[in-house]
């Protein structure tokens, strides 16, 4: 019966909600900004390790060179989106 138990992901989804009161405490508490912005950037850091390696099953068989490269791909995509939208609509692009 331990076996069918998934624990690793009960730990990771009750770490998960401890990281999202974490972000949310500094909403409801009088932070200085540079305070408050390395609390969220650290939590969601963790928080973002913690999806990738119990959710996703980043570190589960497969070519790892396939993986980490996927990953690479995706932050390269999402940098691009990010960035190209914060061009066209924010720094004016012309």
């Amino acid at each position: 019966m331990k076996k069918l138990f998934p624990l690793h992901h009960v730990m990771g989804y009750l770490f998960s909600l401890v990281l999202s009161v974490v972000a949310l405490s500094v909403v409801f508490w009088d932070m200085s900004p540079a305070v408050g912005m390395t609390i969220l950037l650290v939590s969601a850091t963790i928080q973002m390790g913690v999806q990738l390696f119990l959710f996703m099953h980043i570190n589960e068989g497969g070519s790892k060179k396939a993986l980490y490269t996927n990953i690479a791909y995706a932050l390269f995509v999402g940098l691009v989106t990010v960035f190209g939208t914060l061009l066209t609509m924010i720094w004016g692009y012309k």
